[in-house]
């Protein structure tokens, strides 16, 4: 059959989904330069393809300008089409970034960070997800057999991975039904959301090809286990040192460190629309799931929002190159840069205030009272994607992290994706988050 080989130019949109515009491959060349069509009403789509109200209808005009670092080409050699495709930022017309395109948010935030610190973000993105339509087994979590099964796709996500010029961690079955969950190591700065972006799109496309389907939803299923994001973070210096330990501060956080964490856990109840932003989302959130409930930091507590992970070993040098504390009150729903970006600005809030460390908690925080929680500068986390919002919108510090008018725009998309989810009811909700991740 007659093949012209395509390239699709890629965004990572609000609703964490990859939307964009394919050109012929012999092209590429001409479109790194001039790039592809793109509208302002674009950004309203929601997850469920509907569109929300848009302060631009019909008007205007975008460009995607391709990332020719970000070109990725995976052949499966299974008789199927060579994956091509590449991620791109938005721009105007006259070449000037636009205040909605979520690589050109992230980009901003880091810039943000490097002149207050010098320093550069080293992250890396853990994602869990799910086999939709495989039969439930007891006995296979974390097991040998659950991997033996599967172990094809997992090789297959691997050589994925190579060919993507990701830098594969591990592929393992997980404590839920049919979940797995793939990391990769870390990147710096926007690397470090880009790998998370092209990694979930090669997931699908490897379970594609195992015929089967993968869902990165927060939660299948109220009364089960959700799929969470876990982003780990480090800071390095200039010449690649690490700057994120400091072996005579409590918990070995430098002060950077102990204040970029301070900063996310005290606007967290601001930027959760950001990190965990489905409906769905906010069922994950709550006590005993092992995700995130309250905005604390723990000590290798892994229901803590940001949790200080632990190192191996006793050398010094050793210890400060693996020492990083991760944030766990995120999932897939969440564009990668958007998240990152949030995270950063907050952090970079919490050096400009010179906030104070975070003491660790090492309790139950649902058992204590809200007088109680409030006394140690404690707060649970919203408990839906309406309260989160109204945190958001109502916070006008965040608002100035972000370009004038991003923010009202970010909840207009929200806005239109309740008004569709807000039809449906229990199983078919849950349903439908599956089907869209």
């Amino acid at each position: 059959m007659i093949s012209d080989p395509l390239v699709f130019a890629a965004t990572s949109d609000f609703a964490g989904k990859m939307r964009g515009k394919a050109f012929p491959a012999s092209e590429l060349e001409k479109r790194l330069a001039r790039g592809i069509g793109w509208v302002p009403t674009n950004a309203l789509i929601t997850c469920f393809d509907t569109i929300a109200e848009s302060p631009f209808g019909s008007l205007g005009d975008l460009v995607l300008i391709p990332d020719a670092d970000t070109f990725t080409e995976v052949d499966f050699k299974d008789g199927s089409p060579v994956e091509r495709f590449v991620l791109s930022d938005i721009h105007t017309p006259e070449g000037a970034p636009w205040f909605g395109c979520t690589r050109g948010i992230l980009k901003s935030a880091l810039d943000r960070f490097d002149r207050l610190t010098g320093l550069s973000v080293n992250a890396a993105f853990e994602h869990e997800f799910q086999l939709k339509a495989e039969e439930a087994r007891l006995g296979e979590a974390f097991s040998l057999q659950g991997l033996s099964r599967w172990r094809g796709l997992g090789e297959t996500v691997m050589a994925a991975m190579e060919q993507a010029g990701l830098k594969k961690d591990s592929f393992l079955k997980e404590y839920g039904r049919s979940q797995f969950e793939v990391t990769v190591k870390p990147e710096i700065g926007v690397k470090s959301a880009d790998s998370a972006a092209i990694l979930r799109e090669l997931v699908h496309m490897s379970v594609r090809r195992h015929a089967s389907a993968a869902t990165f939803t927060p939660i299948i299923d109220p009364a089960g286990v959700g799929n969470g994001v876990h982003i780990h973070m480090s800071f390095l210096n200039s010449e690649g040192e690490p700057c994120t330990y400091a072996a005579d501060e409590p918990y070995g956080m430098s002060q950077v460190s102990a204040r970029f964490v301070a900063g996310i856990l005290k606007y967290l109840d601001s930027i959760v629309a950001f990190t965990a932003p489905s409906k769905i989302s906010y069922a994950r959130l709550t006590p005993h799931r092992w995700s995130a409930a309250f905005n604390n930091l723990g000590y290798r507590d892994r229901e803590a929002s940001v949790r200080i992970c632990p190192v191996v070993g006793q050398d010094p040098a050793s210890i400060a190159r693996q020492f990083n504390f991760e944030f766990r009150a995120a999932d897939a729903a969440a564009s990668p840069h958007l998240l990152l970006a949030a995270l950063v600005h907050a952090g970079c809030q919490g050096i400009e205030e010179e906030l104070s460390p975070r003491t660790p908690t090492e309790e139950d925080l649902s058992q204590l009272s809200g007088e109680e929680l409030d006394a140690r500068g404690l707060y649970a986390l919203p408990r839906s994607l309406e309260e989160a919002l109204e945190k958001l919108g109502a916070n006008k510090i965040v608002h100035g992290w972000f370009p004038e008018g991003f923010v009202d725009l970010y909840i207009a998309h929200k806005n239109g994706e309740l008004a569709k989810a807000d039809t449906l009811q229990g199983p078919d909700l849950y349903a439908a988050y599956s089907e869209v991740y």
